[in-house]
Parts: C-alpha cells; structure tokens; sequence
C-alpha cells in the first residue's frame, strides 16, 4: 500500500519554500518550463547611431541585418532522498519518528537549503560585475557596497528591485561601518525572507555563510536576473511496502536556475578571493 503526499503534502511544501526559502524573492518564474526541459531565449542586440547625410543613397548609414543571441537552459539537476522508518522505531520513540514530520524535516532542513545554495552559486558564477581580491574590513564595508552600486548603475541596471545578501560576518562588519547609517526600522515591513535592514536603500538579507561560494562578502542581486524553475516536486510514503515493516520514504526535486544573459548586469558581487582567470 502506497499513500502519495504529492497532492496533501505539496501545498505545505511550497509554504515552507516561501517562508524559508531565501533565494525564493531573489529570483523570477518568467518562463514556463511546462511539458519540456529546455527554454531557448533570445536576445536581440541595438544599433549605433549614425549621422545623418544630405546626400546619396543612404542618408541614414550603411544598413547590416539585425542579429540576434540565444541562451539555451536546460533543467539538469534531479536529485532524491530516500528513508525507511521501521514500526518499532515508531512505536518505541513515542511515535516521534513517524513519517510525516520526518519528511517535512527533511525538506526543511536538506532540500530546502540544497536549492537556495545551488541558486546562489549561479548568481555569484553569472554575475555581470564584481569586485574581487577584497579583504573586508570594518573601514570598508559599507564602501564596498557603493562601489558595487555604482557597478550596476553604470551597466543601467535597474534600482528597484536590488537586494544585498549579506554574510553573518560582513553584515557585522557593516555594523562596525563608522560610514554606514542604518537606514529607519523595518521591523514592521519585512518581505523577504532572512531580511535584517536596509543599506544604500536596499532590503539586506543574512544568510548563513555555507549558502555562498566560499570567497563571497556579498551579493547585490535582482529578481529580474535569475529564473528558477521548479518541474518537480514529488514526495511519497509507502507503508508496509514489500520486505519492509514501516514506511519507506521518497522524494524528488527537478529544478534549476539560470541568469539571464541580457540580464546578468543586474547581479554584482564582493569577493575575497581573486578574479577567476578565463
């Protein structure tokens, strides 16, 4: 006999990654992954201007035809757990160890985690600018911050939408920052998940320093960037499946993220280590 959670179970899972999750307002579902695995996107680039002649045949300039870039994103990462729990562990813990809360657990605590660090490792590897070699310093760190900003701004990236994650120690060191002002109390109007304030008139969100590539002080990213989608979600517990007394555990995410290329200018970074060589 096999009890399908997919359908009862789901609605708690996607709760838990929208109150969990901190990379789930940090990224977009602008594309529908729905019946395929890939997403061809295309990208059409601008011309030059040109001065205009008062004489000839092409006042306007010498035309070429438009061209255009694709980015191909294929969703490949596909992972699974899976767990037994014998009906003597059940009854003997008090029924602590039953099914149901060891599966919220495990998404809680592993896949939960597991999809945030993956989608911060492909913003940090498709960020379009950065700031590397930095040793941050409680005389620097807010610094660093205005530097990256001026990165974006310079690249036309969009202000609204901008977000700092921030590591425990640098947001520390942030706070040691003679230069930096925190910006009013947002006790009453956090949205996002994991937010501790705001700098330079971006919510900053802290989160654990294992979430980031190691070597990364800080991300500015942007939700227009980044797309993540989710093709599965599939958790199961089957009782007394054969040669098992107790519940066999199963689960299954197929999911991914990508930066935009038109959109990886949106996304700085602070590194400590030094830029990668190409």
């Amino acid at each position: 006999m096999a009890i399908n959670y997919a359908s009862t179970f789901s609605p708690k899972v996607d709760e838990m990654f929208a109150k969990q999750s901190f990379t789930n307002g940090l990224t977009n579902a602008e594309y529908s992954w729905t019946g395929v695995e890939t997403v061809t996107v295309y990208s059409v680039p601008t011309v030059g201007l040109n001065n205009y002649t008062l004489t000839g045949n092409s006042r306007y300039g010498t035309p070429a035809e438009l061209q255009n870039n694709i980015q191909v994103m294929k969703v490949e990462d596909d992972k699974s757990f899976t767990f037994t729990i014998d009906r003597k562990s059940e009854q003997d813990t008090l029924s602590v160890m039953s099914a149901a809360p060891a599966l919220a657990r495990e998404v809680e605590q592993v896949v939960i985690p597991y999809v945030d660090t993956y989608r911060f490792a492909k913003m940090v590897a498709g960020a379009g600018n950065a700031k590397y070699g930095v040793t941050a310093t409680a005389s620097n760190a807010y610094s660093n911050v205005l530097d990256v900003q001026a990165m974006l701004d310079e690249d036309y990236a969009p202000t609204a939408g901008r977000v700092l994650v921030v590591t425990p120690a640098y947001f520390n060191l942030l706070k040691l920052d003679e230069s930096f002002v925190k910006r009013g109390d947002l006790a009453t109007g956090i949205a996002l998940t994991g937010q501790v304030g705001e700098v330079d008139g971006m919510p900053v969100i802290k989160v654990p320093s294992t979430y980031l590539p190691t070597g990364t002080n800080f991300i500015i990213t942007n939700a227009i960037a980044t797309v993540a989608p989710v093709k599965l979600t599939e958790y199961k517990v089957h009782i007394d499946p054969p040669g098992i007394n107790g519940a066999l555990v199963e689960g299954r995410i197929r999911q991914d993220a990508f930066v935009l290329n038109n959109k990886k200018n949106a996304i700085g970074i602070c590194m400590s280590s030094a830029a990668p060589t190409p």
